[in-house]
């Protein structure tokens, strides 16, 4: 079982990404951990996930979500920014 996550980082920007237990991938990247991006822009919380049944089926869906303007990704979401 994989997930696709979003998350809020301290800046108002979002990071997408994949885990199989996102909550333990969520503390890697607050604690410097994780990729380049959530070192440079702090993480505070995930928005949004959804589970997928393969790792293929996730990294599909994470580069669909990567695509979607910030907009999109706001409303989807149903964010107030």
């Amino acid at each position: 079982m994989y997930f696709v996550y979003i998350l809020l980082c301290a800046d108002g920007s979002f990071y997408t990404g994949i885990s199989n237990n996102p909550q333990k991938r969520f503390q890697d990247h607050k604690n410097g951990k994780g990729g380049r991006y959530t070192k440079l822009h702090k993480p505070l919380r995930i928005l949004f996930q959804e589970q997928l049944n393969s790792k293929s089926e996730a990294l599909k869906r994470e580069l669909q979500i990567k695509g979607w303007s910030r907009e999109k990704k706001i409303k989807i979401l149903k964010l107030k920014m």
